[in-house]
């Protein structure tokens, strides 16, 4: 999969959407990114444990591709969306590397949101 290393690993512009969109309700927003962190390791796990199954590391990969976009993690959206992709044309070639490349970018968005001030 080839991703433009220009994606941002957290989109500022999304992250105001949202909180507009709370009525700038910090503390929910908050609540909403501690959702995002405990079901993403999951969504993660389950990729991981699919590599070898494009059918099985489809829904994982989708929940992921649009929980992540809804909180501004582009990068990691879009690396989902590419895993979900190969999963549903029945890719498994190079989805170990692609989940390996999810990782590292959920570490980096984990540090992202933490820094700013959204994850613990």
């Amino acid at each position: 999969m080839t991703l433009d290393d220009d994606t941002p690993i957290l989109d500022d512009a999304v992250l105001a959407e949202l909180r507009e969109s709370t009525g700038g309700d910090d503390d929910f927003v908050r609540e909403l990114v501690d959702a995002y962190v405990s079901e993403a390791i999951g969504y993660l796990e389950a990729m991981t444990a699919a590599v070898a199954d494009p059918e099985a590391i489809v829904r994982p990969a989708h929940t992921l591709k649009s929980s992540s976009a809804t909180l501004g993690a582009m990068r990691l959206a879009a690396i989902s969306r590419g895993i979900e992709e190969a999963g549903r044309a029945g890719r498994a070639d190079g989805l170990a590397a692609d989940v390996e490349h999810a990782h590292q970018a959920w570490t980096e968005t984990l540090a992202a949101l933490t820094a700013a001030g959204l994850a613990s």
